[in-house]
């Protein structure tokens, strides 16, 4: 099983998040749990403070080192930390394939201007990126990241489907069609309606190519 722990101010972002494939699947086999930490119940202060004001001047606020630490070191499993940070090292197919195969992981959503860089450091996590872009906070980052890591975990997918798709060998997927067969006079590609596998299998390899050379 994957443990997967979020830090967050804003923990009733995750809690319809729970029940969406493939992350309800995976609870419901025993495959993920998933705890959500509010980082203001790790405050400095009665009032529910986690922020202030960053030295050397700047817009903005700060998270402040002592609560991150404090819900960081009430987790007892964390073999991997992830900061949610734009100049972290950019997310991709491998990085998901590789935190699939941990025990825990423990995700960081950072908010405002950033998090004090001394708690980065001394919890020895890692800074991750999904592009090169700012959101407001971490939250939706760390949706992405966990979706595309739980999609791996084996048992939570179809094999097959997972390993055919965009970025698990070197081309992207072809494009795909359903019903009707014809929408607004585009028709689907009569080939895959012939049901001659070879040939099907021969246009998908082919305008999977031309996906990844186009895009």
């Amino acid at each position: 099983m994957l443990e997967i722990n979020i830090i967050t101010l804003f923990p009733k972002l995750f809690e319809e998040y729970k029940n969406v494939l493939p992350i309800n699947r995976a609870i419901q086999n025993n495959l993920l749990k998933l705890n959500i930490i509010n980082l203001r119940d790790c405050a400095i202060d009665k009032r529910g403070t986690v922020d202030d004001k960053p030295y050397g001047g700047g817009v903005g606020m700060v998270l402040r080192p002592e609560p991150i630490y404090e819900a960081l070191r009430n987790i007892q499993n964390k073999e991997e930390v992830i900061f949610l940070n734009p100049k972290g090292k950019i997310f991709n197919q491998n990085t998901a394939k590789s935190l699939s195969q941990k025990n825990s992981l423990t995700f960081v959503c950072g908010r405002y201007e950033g998090i004090d860089q001394r708690v980065i450091d001394i919890s020895n996590g890692t800074e991750v990126s999904l592009g090169e872009f700012v959101c407001a906070g971490g939250e939706a980052t760390a949706q992405v990241m966990i979706e595309s890591i739980v999609r791996l975990i084996p048992g939570v997918l179809d094999e097959e489907a997972i390993s055919k798709e965009s970025f698990q060998e070197d081309n992207l997927e072809h494009p795909q069609y359903t019903r009707p067969e014809e929408w607004r006079g585009s028709k689907v590609p009569e080939v895959l309606l012939s049901g001659h596998h070879a040939q099907i299998q021969k246009w998908k390899e082919q305008n999977s190519k031309t996906n990844t050379k186009t895009n």
